[in-house]
């Protein structure tokens, strides 16, 4: 029996705005999609569960540099919860651990109960988690049997509502900040009508800056695959697609090969903080801080931006040859 070739990675770099199916973890979508891709590096932007669906972008190459601040980004995500049955992991896929009736529950009582729910809350992670403990995440924990007291931090709710209801069902829209855990809300909510709930479906709708995302599925990629690598690459969006929510500052030759160096060079006044800087092409050069004198630092910078610093070299006017998006 022949074995499977072995894949040949190349140099890739841009975003897929992938809309993950059920069943599979965050890490594995992504590894199946880099294969197709042959990308020699990427990275997700934040777990969503197996049982989850939807917006899952995908980082490759340089745009890896940029996976932090999409991670941290505000989310929206639509969620169906079933009222009058608690799981250990807070979600269909786990397994049941208390029933409960679910009362007779009108639009006040159940609009009371989500009321606390949003805003700046203290929210407790759950058990069978990715967060870490020790170095070890905490469903490593959860499936040995070991004790575990979920943590508790700090998350925002910036909207929470019912959007329909059919009997112990209720379809949420959840819109929240980073590390906001959809099913903790669903098991806080079920809590308090005094019934418990859970997960049964979750799928993240949106994810900041792309807020009307044009997602693609694993089976639409696996067809594109057979038309060969340049239909893939046409799915990827540019690394300045995922800075879309910063300021631009835009620097001339001399300063652009004076960031790349590292150095620091006068900028445009704005407010102090983090901005996208690009070169004189309108290509994005990376990510500066601004201080309070207008003064621009360098801080995470694409191999593009540093390559144009270097001695000898020429402002860098073309993309790399090996770019594929």
């Amino acid at each position: 029996m022949s074995k499977k070739p072995r894949t040949v990675f190349r140099a890739l770099d841009g975003l897929l705005l992938l809309d993950k199916p059920p069943g599979l973890s965050s890490n594995q979508a992504l590894q199946q999609v880099r294969h197709l891709f042959r990308a020699d590096k990427g990275g997700h932007t934040g777990s969503l569960d197996p049982l989850a669906t939807g917006l899952l972008p995908l980082c490759f190459g340089e745009a890896t540099k940029i996976a932090g601040l999409l991670l941290g980004a505000r989310k929206a995500y639509e969620t169906e919860a079933v009222l009058g049955a608690v799981t250990d992991t807070d979600d269909a896929d786990g397994a049941i651990l208390l029933e409960r009736p679910v009362p007779e529950l009108d639009e006040a009582t159940i609009e009371a109960a989500l009321a606390p729910l949003r805003g700046e809350i203290r929210q407790r992670a759950p058990i069978y988690s990715a967060l870490k403990q020790g170095g070890e995440p905490l469903y490593a924990k959860a499936r040995r049997g070991e004790a575990i007291e979920a943590p508790e931090r700090d998350v925002s709710v910036h909207a929470l509502r019912v959007i329909e209801r059919d009997g112990a069902r209720l379809r949420l829209h959840v819109e929240c900040g980073s590390g906001t855990y959809v099913r903790s809300l669903v098991r806080d909510l079920g809590e308090t009508l005094g019934c418990g709930a859970h997960v049964a479906t979750l799928r993240r709708l949106w994810v900041e800056p792309f807020a009307q995302p044009r997602m693609i599925t694993l089976d639409e990629l696996r067809a594109l695959a057979e038309q060969g690598e340049a239909a893939l690459d046409a799915c990827l969006l540019p690394i300045e697609a995922g800075l879309a929510g910063f300021e631009r500052v835009q620097l001339d030759a001399q300063a652009q090969r004076r960031i790349g160096y590292g150095q620091s060079v006068d900028c445009a006044e704005g407010e102090p903080g983090l901005v996208a800087v690009f070169g004189e092409d309108g290509r994005c050069l990376g990510l500066g801080q601004r201080d309070d004198r207008q003064r621009l630092q360098p801080q995470r910078l694409f191999r593009w931006a540093v390559l144009s610093g270097s001695p000898g070299a020429a402002a860098a006017t073309e993309p790399p040859a090996d770019t594929g998006g």
